[in-house]
């Protein structure tokens, strides 16, 4: 019985390392669920700045991808939540310190405002903190370190208590009928359970250690994620910004594919398009603001009673007076005078129906911007691209020409009722000729269009827009054709000198004429708003 007695003591003493359950090991501090985590892959196979950054933060850090994709989640899901520590593999306790200080910050909060549900704009988020993450990684080496050194104590930990349950089976392999154990199965036993008693004890101090050096690193860590937060939120709303003064709607966006997304967003900040950007969106919300106006403003809209002699805009008082013989005679007196009680309405009319047709000079002194100031390049593009909202607000054909000398002539149409491909408004920014300048072929072009609107569905009062900021003469009888097609179409003539005053020629061809000196100064803010409001 002593034999069996022995054994088991020694199955009691071995019993604390049978059947442990090992604790939880995520890699990932962002739980996610397949959808999530389909949009990172996707998104990561997509975005060659994502894969370059992977590269570049894995010579310092083995789980760098990890950390992007967790960076990732938490930009990108709807309510994104942070794994508890202890589930986490002990390896990826910086990327979870990392993510925690992130999520915790008010920046990124702000952040998130522009990504959630945005898989690209969460990838620019990843990528503009790209820089403080390196920071942050290089900060933490030795908490990786210590992080890495409990993860191998953990595993060995793990290791020596399977190698417990395996002596314990050699063992009981060993035992007699009797039960008894022989001392060389015995004495192995007894060693693996002090091998594992000092593994677990190892992994214990591993453990403390890591969560020692993981606090040291956070204010660090925790100040790095808030300035990266805050650089990724600016550069998110940027983008935006951009996005959104060149017209483009969230819901195209979101139907555009990544790298479609990215080639635009390029486009969109370099070369002649970066230096529109603020401009166009200035014109745009110019317009919009008058467009607003007209709406509140409405034709018919009721604001009160006045005295007025206006029949169809009596009110019931007044009517109820007609049925009442004995207030004829007065009511007759009142009309008279103008003095019957009338509902008040206030209201703009849009004068021009048929289509809006911007004429864009692009010769070379347009393109010139004197001592860093706007060019007139940018500023009329920035004009016409507003006149396209209003065209389209308004359900009007718009056309832009952009004219130089003689022989160089560009026209963009844009039908109404259909939303301008960005494409084509971008072609239509970009496009500049450097000539010199000559009005009759971009009025003669105007002309064919608005006769053609004319001819096909009986539609006159156009407009035009002319914005030049040169002179050039043009024949009697020229100036006679186009006068007698001005008359049969019924189209007005907007003339608009930039950076300079408006020569005879200008004059005689607009009906309504405008110079502007300084493009950025009040002056010029206020005429543009005066032609928004009246086209």
């Amino acid at each position: 019985m002593g034999a069996l007695a022995k054994l088991q003591e020694l199955g009691t003493r071995a019993g604390r390392w049978l059947g442990l359950t090992p604790p939880p090991a995520h890699t990932s501090a962002v739980p996610g669920d397949r959808f999530p985590a389909m949009s990172w892959r996707e998104t990561f196979a997509q975005a060659a700045g994502l894969r370059e950054l992977a590269d570049d933060l894995g010579e310092r850090h083995d789980y760098a991808e990890d950390l992007l994709a967790d960076v990732f989640l938490a930009a990108y899901k709807a309510a994104p939540q942070l794994r508890e520590r202890a589930e986490m593999d002990p390896s990826r306790l910086v990327n979870h310190q990392v993510v925690g200080a992130m999520l915790g910050s008010p920046e990124f909060a702000e952040l998130r405002r522009e990504t959630a549900g945005d898989p690209y704009a969460s990838a620019l988020g990843v990528i503009s903190q790209g820089s403080a993450l390196r920071r942050m990684l290089e900060a933490a080496e030795r908490a990786q370190q210590a992080a890495d050194a409990a993860a191998r104590a953990r595993q060995e930990a793990a290791e020596a208590a399977q190698a417990v349950a395996a002596a314990l089976d050699h063992a009981g392999a060993e035992a007699g009928e009797d039960g008894g154990v022989p001392d060389e199965a015995a004495q192995a036993l007894e060693e693996a359970m002090a091998q594992a008693e000092a593994a677990a004890q190892e992994a214990q101090e591993a453990d403390a250690a890591a969560a020692r050096a993981l606090a040291s690193a956070a204010p660090g860590i925790r100040t790095a994620a808030r300035a990266a937060a805050a650089k990724a939120a600016e550069a998110a709303r940027d983008e935006s910004a951009l996005m959104a003064a060149w017209g483009v709607a969230p819901g195209e966006l979101q139907r555009m594919s990544f790298d479609q997304r990215a080639r635009l967003a390029e486009r969109l900040r370099g070369g002649r398009l970066g230096r529109f950007a603020e401009l166009i969106g200035r014109f745009r919300q110019m317009a919009a603001g008058e467009r607003a106006r007209k709406t509140e403003h409405a034709p018919g809209e009721l604001v009160g009673i006045t005295l007025g002699d206006d029949l169809s805009r009596l009110i019931p008082s007044e009517l109820a007076s007609l049925g009442v013989p004995a207030m004829r005679a007065a009511f007759a007196a009142r009309y008279a005078e103008g003095r019957l009680f009338v509902y008040e309405t206030r209201g703009e009319e849009h004068t021009g129906q048929g289509a809006i047709i911007a004429c864009v000079d692009c010769s070379g002194s347009m393109g010139r911007a004197a001592h860093g100031r706007v060019s007139g390049e940018a500023w009329a593009k920035a004009c016409a691209l507003a006149l396209l909202d209003q065209a389209q607000a308004a359900r009007r054909d718009f056309a832009a020409l952009l004219f130089s000398s003689r022989s160089e002539l560009r026209v963009f149409r844009f039908p109404a009722g259909r939303r301008p491909a960005i494409g084509d408004v971008l072609d239509l920014a970009e496009h500049f000729w450097g000539g010199g300048t000559d009005f009759q072929t971009p009025l003669d072009a105007a002309g064919d269009l608005l006769e053609a609107e004319y001819d096909r569905d009986g539609r006159m009062r156009g407009d035009v827009v002319l914005i030049t900021d040169g002179e050039c003469g043009v024949t009697e009888d020229w100036m006679r054709s186009w006068n007698e097609r001005k008359a049969r179409l019924g189209h007005r003539v907007f003339g608009v000198a930039v950076g300079s005053s408006a020569g005879p020629v200008l004059e005689a061809l607009s009906d309504n004429l405008r110079s502007i000196a300084d493009l950025t100064g009040p002056d010029a803010i206020g005429a543009t708003r005066d032609m928004f409001r009246v086209i």
